[in-house]
């Protein structure tokens, strides 16, 4: 299955906020998309199998749309993890926000992981002072990440950078004045990164950590999906 190149907001109405795909919110969210849309959350008579099988369903397409990986890529992920032993779902995810698209947004490099990829493949990124256009590129603890040499790559990633910064300074500013100490909104900076804006780079400092993640999925589920 190729990778999902349609309308955004149309996949955030039918699985929830989506905070990689795309920075828009829908205006109806009691609705599923279309004109004869049906209310979302409503009691439909079903039996419990088709309901079991469309939650998986929806949370392995979570994982999919945020991340904008393909159907291939996304059980490809699931087989390694599985190899590796341990809480395999935790595993998918860890393997995801590895990537250099996931990795790039985060820092705040790229609005969203799609504007991240075309960063990537572009050449605009530097891994440890090496040119790398592969989105999956899994990233690993010491890595930095840089601009190229292009002046056009500067002027992007300073622009998307300074916006980022603007934000994360507004959002902590008023998590100070309710003495709010964790927020999940996606603006700010997680833990298992560093960011310079002078030196205009990046730091994978440790892998992610369940708390970090943006998305919100129930990951045993998507377990029960492919092991089905």
């Amino acid at each position: 299955m190729v990778r999902y190149i349609g309308p955004k907001i149309k996949i955030v109405r039918r699985l929830g906020v989506l905070p990689g795909l795309t920075r828009k919110a829908p205006k109806n969210r009691l609705k599923t998309p279309g004109e004869h849309g049906k209310m979302l959350f409503a009691k439909t008579r079903r039996s419990s199998l088709s309901d079991d099988y469309k939650n998986r369903l929806v949370e392995k397409q979570k994982l999919r749309f945020n991340y904008g990986v393909t159907e291939k890529q996304l059980s490809s992920y699931y087989a390694r993890a599985k190899k590796v032993g341990g809480a395999t779902g935790t595993l998918i995810l860890k393997l995801l926000e590895s990537r250099l698209d996931c990795v790039i947004f985060r820092l705040g490099f790229a609005p969203t992981i799609p504007a991240a990829r075309q960063l990537v493949n572009h050449r605009h990124i530097q891994v440890n002072n090496n040119c790398v256009n592969i989105p999956s590129f899994q990233c690993e603890k010491g890595d930095i990440f840089s601009p190229s040499k292009k002046r056009i790559s500067n002027q992007l990633i300073w622009a998307n950078l300074e916006t980022q910064q603007k934000k994360r300074k507004l959002i902590k500013r008023r998590m100070k004045r309710i003495n709010l100490l964790r927020s999940r909104f996606h603006t700010l900076l997680p833990f298992h990164l560093r960011v310079s804006k002078k030196r205009l780079a990046g730091k994978f400092v440790n892998t992610a950590k369940r708390k970090d993640f943006l998305v919100r999925v129930n990951e045993l589920r998507v377990i029960e999906y492919y092991s089905r």
